[in-house]
């Protein structure tokens, strides 16, 4: 198995926008190159302002292309949990704004004509255990409450592999190529007239009152208004709320491709996309391309600066022991790469949005289901900072001016996550 340095879904941009040498003045500056920075990017420059992007890498090069592809109507945070500890219409509000972002994702890519391979099959949040099913069930009954189209499925009725109990299908969304979707919304954003600096990182954002300066190696950018979509690379950023994101590695496998019939043959005969219910998830999915990729499981805290990296060893052989335990009869399919990506971590396990200054506005999308909710966050900011009011589907994550509390999220208690996991799977497969 190799482990890469790049996204596994897409080969990176043959060639890189300039970056920024001299200085600059623009209406707006969008620091964050990512789905979620090219969506308000391109919103931006749709109502008229003079919008500058910069970007650290290559647009796309971050999360929003190393990701698992998955379009979720889902939250991070439990379901079972959030019902407990929410008002039932702020639930209710933010699955509105979960399914609204799903549909927003699939409108871009209908829009801008992206060819990535979506396939709207929905997601299951899959059980395999008797205790995770008993879990699906009361997430459901929650989900159902708070307005989402989710629903508890059977194992067997719904396709899912041997091993795999049932859960909850997501009524919408579904899987495509993160690293195919990023480099056509990046073509359309780069045709848009979007002045684009690529390998272009921003060092210092200040608020000075009367405008945002931005500085960079090379150059800065003096604007009226400032967005960061910086995700988990925020906390290098000195204007960035305190404790607004903890950065977390998360890595993913792919498989050499697997025959159809050995699919059917376990069971797996819808191919849905799932995701497990333990505390860390693991995600299985079907490419077009009839390979398997799958990921998360255990993961690991970072500190900025952010090294570029690949993924650990260890980690990935976890994966892969991981993947052969949920599918014993392909323990003979060999894994073939092995990559990774920084997401960020709210302290609130839940999307947030809200103003770091008067003239700076910040979002981050999303505790890993943002591939879909960073675009729509993004548009809904652009529309935002050009005045428009509050929109509704911002409304269950704005926080204006709040300060965050510590988060928890660290490197102990993720692997103490690991643990419980993996002692809650010997106590499964004891009791079958």
């Amino acid at each position: 198995m190799k482990l890469i340095h790049e996204t596994g879904w897409a080969e990176p941009p043959a060639i890189a926008e300039q970056p920024l040498t001299g200085d600059i003045d623009c209406d707006v500056v969008v620091i964050g190159g990512g789905g979620g920075g090219m969506s308000a990017a391109l919103r931006l420059i749709e109502k008229g302002v003079d919008v500058v992007l910069l970007e650290a890498q290559t647009l796309g090069w971050g999360a929003s292309s190393r990701n698992a592809g998955y379009i979720t109507n889902s939250i991070a945070a439990d379901p079972e949990l959030l019902g407990l500890m929410l008002k039932p219409e702020r639930l209710r509000r933010l699955y509105k704004f979960a399914e609204n972002a799903v549909h927003f994702a699939g409108d871009a890519i209908s829009h801008h004509e992206i060819d990535c391979g979506y396939q709207q099959e929905g997601i299951v949040m899959a059980a395999v255990s008797k205790g995770q099913l008993g879990h699906a069930r009361r997430n459901a009954k929650v989900m159902a409450a708070a307005g989402s189209s989710a629903k508890f499925v059977e194992g067997r009725e719904a396709g899912l592999p041997e091993g795999f109990l049932g859960g909850v299908r997501e009524g919408v969304g579904g899987t495509l190529n993160p690293g195919e979707f990023v480099l056509g919304l990046r073509a359309a954003t780069l045709a848009s007239g979007v002045r684009v600096y690529e390998h272009t990182p921003a060092l210092d954002v200040t608020d000075a009152g009367g405008g945002v300066t931005v500085e960079t190696p090379n150059g800065r950018v003096r604007a009226r208004k400032a967005l960061l979509t910086t995700n988990a690379d925020s906390a290098g950023l000195s204007i960035v709320p305190k404790n607004l994101v903890t950065p977390v590695w998360t890595s993913l496998v792919e498989t050499e491709p697997v025959a159809p019939a050995r699919l059917d043959e376990i069971g797996w005969t819808s191919r849905a996309p799932m995701v497990t219910l333990h505390m860390i998830i693991e995600s299985y999915r079907v490419t077009p391309r009839g390979t398997i990729v799958f990921g998360t499981r255990r993961v690991q805290t970072g500190r900025s600066p952010l090294p570029d990296r690949t993924p650990a060893r260890n980690i990935a052989d976890d994966l892969v022991r991981g993947f052969r335990e949920r599918f014993p009869a392909l323990r003979d399919v060999k894994p073939q790469k092995a990559w990774g990506g920084w997401i960020g971590m709210s302290s609130t396990w839940l999307p947030v949005a809200g103003e770091a200054s008067d003239n700076v506005l910040y979002s981050l999308a999303c505790n890993g289901h943002g591939f879909a909710q960073a675009q729509y966050v993004g548009h809904l900011l652009a529309d935002r900072i050009a005045g428009a009011p509050l929109h509704d589907d911002l409304a269950p994550i704005w926080h204006g001016r709040k300060r965050f509390s510590r988060s928890f999220v660290g490197g102990p208690a993720l692997y103490a996550a690991w643990l419980a996991d993996r002692a809650s799977d010997r106590l499964a497969a004891f009791t079958k």
